[in-house]
Parts: C-alpha cells; structure tokens; sequence
C-alpha cells in the first residue's frame, strides 16, 4: 500500500461505526462503574436506618447524621472558596509580572491654560501668558542712505557688464 493512495468512503465508514460502537461499549462501562462507586459510598457512609425502637431516638439519630453531613459540606465549600481566591490571586500576580499593555494615547488638541485647568481644577486660574512677563525692547531701525537703494534700473546696467564678460569667454 503506497502512501499516496487515499482511503475509500467505504473503508472510512467502516472504520467510523467500529470507533462509534467501541466509544459506546466504554461509555456503558463508564455508567455502570460510577453507578458501582456511588453505591459502594452509600453503602459505606449512609447504612439503612435501624427502624427498630423509638421513633424519637430514630429521629435523633437522623439529625446527628445531618449535623455530620452539613459540616463536611461547609468544610467543602470552605475550601472551594479559599481555592478560588487563590487562584483570582495568582491570575493578579501574573497580570503583574506580565505587565499591563497600555493604550495608545489619542492626540488632543488643548491649549496649556485648558490643560493646567484640567490638572489643577477649577480652583486654580493659571495664565499662561508668556508674552505678559516679558520686558519690552524698543526695536532700533537703521535708516539707510537713499543713496544706497538707487534706482534699480541702474542697478541692472552693472550687472550687464558682467554677463557680457562671463558671455565673451
């Protein structure tokens, strides 16, 4: 038989309703055997009541019997509990040493009086006015010559005589 070679839709349902009927047989077993276990405990911590004698001292020994049952339960349940915090404690540590992914920050438009407002509080009125505290300066102008400025047109006449000097060579 080649590797290659595929299974047949025969072969494959055969197969299939072999491991359905197997799967079956264990499940019956599986039944039987928790339906053994359960009387075997009955049997071993619930004995049949001895109805033999007086119906109080029946009665009290059922509520004996009950006292004992509800106790195991509470312990039981005692220890779900502290199981259970245990393990919501150790999911938090490994969140911790995992570390917390932080979320990407959306830019926001705010001018710095609206921000330090936000931070501070209502309470507090800061201004942010830079320009306020700074010392003015009086801006000297140099005046320069109109001599300097000329006309431009003369200005063009210069230049020409360069261009006709890079031109000639």
């Amino acid at each position: 038989m080649s590797e290659g070679k595929k299974m047949t839709s025969s072969r494959r349902h055969q197969l299939k309703s072999l491991m359905l009927q197997i799967a079956t047989k264990w499940l019956e077993e599986e039944k039987k055997s928790i339906a053994a276990a359960k009387e075997a405990y009955l049997a071993e911590n619930c004995p049949p009541p001895d109805l033999s004698g007086d119906l109080t001292e029946i009665c009290k020994q059922l509520h004996a019997a009950i006292d004992k049952i509800d106790e195991a339960r509470y312990d039981a349940e005692a220890k779900v509990l502290k199981a259970d915090k245990e393990i919501e404690d150790l999911k938090l540590k490994v969140v911790d040493l995992a570390g917390v992914k932080k979320p990407a920050l959306k830019k926001v438009r705010m001018s710095a009086d609206a921000m330090l407002k936000a931070l501070l509080g209502s309470k507090h009125t800061v201004n942010m006015d830079l320009r306020a505290n700074l010392k003015q300066v009086k801006k000297e102008t140099k005046e320069e010559p109109a001599e300097a400025v000329g006309d431009w047109r003369k200005n063009i006449e210069d230049k020409a005589d360069r261009k006709k000097m890079f031109e000639s060579s």
